[in-house]
């Protein structure tokens, strides 16, 4: 997939069939190469061909992703194709993309012209996001436990695939020493307090190590909510046990699944039914007319 996110852009096809598919809340359109133009919503796949472009907006979300069947055509490395430059990994071209360059990506094959999508949107849990306490909630007082938990965080544009800092009435640690530990291991949804009191959550692209308190971490669950959260949303955090937070992790995936499970297949518009024309009687009668 294609990370959207910021402003949109225009992908032209230069050799296909190529299917695609968008997911997140994100506006597409289909520009063919014979004039044509149709929407091509979020949750649904479209099959274009050489000479079409895909005009996508923004992410109304904060980020979309645009899937491609076939893969991206990159040197796998540690079994993956991703770019992730901080790490010296450079996936497509290990930059960010210009006007003009080319994406290598595998073509679609199959002569099914049926397209997949989804009648509705996946939409994420609603409510506060759910954490963990700890491990080093000690470095605060109850005080300032209370004021984490009480109080409403607001999104920075200070945000990428590494992690995402909050805004909102500083949190003190018991003493100035309790704003550094000894680095020890995080991992994704980790909420660290600096000095500054203000937190930070680690993403996807997080570090293995920090060197700040955690106070608290976010659960499997609500975690990618806060990956789509645009600068200036605002967010409330509510402590959970983790036996709560196995059952909200077990009821969300049933969710997902359900959800998947409703997608189905359809005949986009013009395209012609060849197999509802061979199984249908086109002659219901015959009529002879002697000279």
């Amino acid at each position: 997939v294609l990370e959207l996110r910021g402003t949109g852009t225009v992908l032209r096809v230069k050799a296909g069939p190529v299917r695609v598919a968008l997911a997140g809340r994100i506006v597409a359109t289909c520009l063919r190469a014979d004039g044509g133009r149709s929407p091509l919503p979020a949750w649904h796949s479209a099959t274009l061909r050489e000479g079409d472009q895909l005009l996508l907006g923004t992410a109304e979300s904060g980020c979309a992703y645009l899937a491609v069947a076939g893969g991206l055509l990159v040197e796998p490395q540690l079994s993956s194709r991703s770019s992730y430059w901080r790490a010296g990994l450079a996936g497509v071209l290990g930059r960010a993309f210009r006007p003009g360059d080319p994406l290598p990506c595998g073509a679609w094959g199959h002569a099914d012209p049926r397209e997949w999508r989804c009648r509705s949107p996946w939409t994420a849990s609603e409510g506060p996001v759910r954490v963990l306490l700890g491990p080093q909630q000690d470095h605060f007082s109850p005080d300032a436990i209370a004021q984490f938990l009480g109080q409403d965080w607001e999104a920075t544009a200070a945000q990428d695939r590494m992690g995402l800092r909050f805004l909102g009435e500083a949190l003190a640690h018991v003493n100035a020493a309790a704003a550094d530990i000894v680095s020890d291991g995080v991992t994704p949804g980790a909420i660290q307090v600096p000095a500054n009191g203000q937190p930070i959550v680690l993403l996807a692209d997080g570090q293995t190590v920090g060197g700040y308190p955690k106070i608290a971490t976010v659960i499997s669950a609500d975690l990618p909510r806060l990956a789509h959260l645009r600068p200036g949303t605002r967010v409330r955090f509510e402590a959970v046990d983790l036996e709560q937070a196995q059952r909200v992790l077990n009821d969300e995936r049933a969710r997902w699944q359900r959800w998947l499970n409703a997608r189905e297949t359809y005949l986009p518009p013009g395209t012609v039914d060849e197999t509802a024309l061979y199984t249908s009687n086109l002659i219901d009668g015959m009529l002879r007319a002697d000279p």
